[in-house]
């Protein structure tokens, strides 16, 4: 495993990146929980965790780019700070810990969160803590960033929970979401992760990648808060079970 041995597991392989970059634009994350479910059946756990950082980092990018009117640095840099200390030690997991307990112990609380935000919709606001709060989510965000590739999903379920517009919320995760996806790509180079068989993967993914992020950007432009936040959960709800598999 490693290597794309066919025609039929380079379809597998383009078909999953496309899905996964069109969701991730609609929603603005889940691209590597839906891009891993099929690459971790063709790839290494390695090479998967390297793709999912630097196609994120190219979705995230390119999402944050058309919501750059909505930025406030004052709410981004405790996520970033705080994702600059967890991001290494993540990494370090990674060489040493098996990331299926991280993926097991991430999906059980996104099925909590989400199935339970699903039926009582009437959640209060999460107001306490302040920049400290955000800071320690990020600290964790870049923890499970650096050990998996899904350093998205913690900042998505915070800014929900901050009860946000969908603007506001996707202005902070996604830039949030580059940085740590950033920071994660020049520690797993630094690591000897990336190879000639990755990058070459890389560059395959690309354009079914970029496709499928223009397609879910149109279609995230047509939501309004209400739907984009079903829609959130739902992915959520879906990404939880696919991990606790």
């Amino acid at each position: 495993m490693g290597e794309l041995a066919g025609p039929i597991e380079i379809v597998l392989f383009l078909a999953a990146s496309f899905a996964a970059a069109a969701i991730a634009g609609l929603a603005g994350f889940a691209f590597g929980l839906v891009a891993a479910g099929v690459w971790l059946q063709l790839l290494t756990p390695v090479q998967t965790t390297t793709l999912i950082v630097v196609c994120g980092l190219l979705i995230q990018g390119v999402s944050a780019w058309s919501l750059r009117h909505a930025f406030d640095i004052r709410r981004l840099w405790p996520f970033l700070v705080g994702g600059a200390l967890g991001v290494p030690v993540g990494v370090e997991l990674l060489r040493w810990v098996s990331p299926d307990r991280f993926r097991l112990a991430v999906g059980v609380g996104l099925v909590a969160f989400s199935a339970y935000s699903l039926a009582r919709p009437r959640l209060g606001r999460v107001t306490a803590g302040g920049r400290a709060a955000d800071g320690g989510i990020g600290v964790l965000s870049g923890l499970i960033g650096g050990a998996t590739g899904l350093s998205g999903i913690l900042p998505t379920v915070w800014c929900s929970l901050r009860g946000w517009q969908k603007d506001e919320q996707r202005a902070v995760f996604q830039p949030v979401a580059v940085g740590l996806h950033a920071m994660t790509a020049l520690w797993l180079g630094g690591t000897g992760a990336v190879n000639a068989a990755t990058l070459w993967l890389l560059v395959l993914a690309l354009p079914a990648v970029l496709a499928g992020t223009w397609l879910g950007l149109r279609l995230y432009g047509r939501l309004d808060d209400a739907s984009f936040r079903k829609v959130v959960l739902a992915l959520l709800l879906v990404s939880g079970i696919a991990l606790m598999r």
